[in-house]
């Protein structure tokens, strides 16, 4: 069974996310020593990618993005590939390769982990990460936690869900102060 895998890009150190026009955010895309995106890993861990899997609203943020900018290091591998975007109001989806999904979020995510091994990325955005943690479906969340304390953006963990045992499985610093973590949700026979 494929695993579901979800990334957490520019995560403050008091556990916010970059939103957009705010100064952690030109912290993280201003800054060019905060931004690895060609980072031969990560990019063969993108490339390794059964499906990735978006809310609506990062669906149209990154295929606007990655359509517009093909010369990106993340174009490459994402207009290709299989994208399904979870959402219950986007009636068409035109960037290529891309279903939506809009029944029962377990039902659909386990028709994507059927049938295989590998992994299923899932890119965000906090709808959609807040439901699979709630649903238990997580199987690994990375974070990318960044030196920065924001003071302001979007609480991913905020209530959502009550709970939430992970285990570390990695944690790699980065020349710029970035962290790489790595955990999984313990699964318990």
């Amino acid at each position: 069974m494929r695993k579901l895998i979800a990334t957490v890009f520019n995560y403050s150190l008091d556990g916010l996310l970059a939103d957009e026009g705010t100064d952690f955010w030109k912290f993280c895309f201003d800054l060019p020593e905060n931004s690895e995106p060609d980072d031969a890993a990560h990019l063969d861990f993108l490339r390794g990618a059964y499906a990735h899997v978006m809310g609506r609203t990062a669906y149209e943020g990154i295929s606007a993005g990655m359509t517009a900018a093909t010369d990106h290091p993340f174009a490459g591998i994402l207009n290709p590939a299989r994208k399904v975007v979870f959402s219950r109001t986007l009636k068409t989806a035109d960037w290529a390769n891309t279903t939506i999904a809009s029944g029962d979020t377990t039902e659909e995510i386990d028709k994507l982990r059927r049938d295989g091994d590998g992994h299923i990325i899932v890119w965000g955005g906090v709808t959609l990460w807040r439901s699979l943690m709630s649903l238990d479906l997580l199987d690994e969340l990375r974070v990318s936690m960044f030196p920065y304390v924001s003071g302001e953006g979007t609480r991913l963990f905020d209530g959502v869900p009550k709970s939430y045992q992970l285990d570390l499985v990695s944690s790699i610093p980065s020349s710029n102060g970035i962290v790489y973590l790595r955990y999984q949700r313990p699964r318990h026979p």
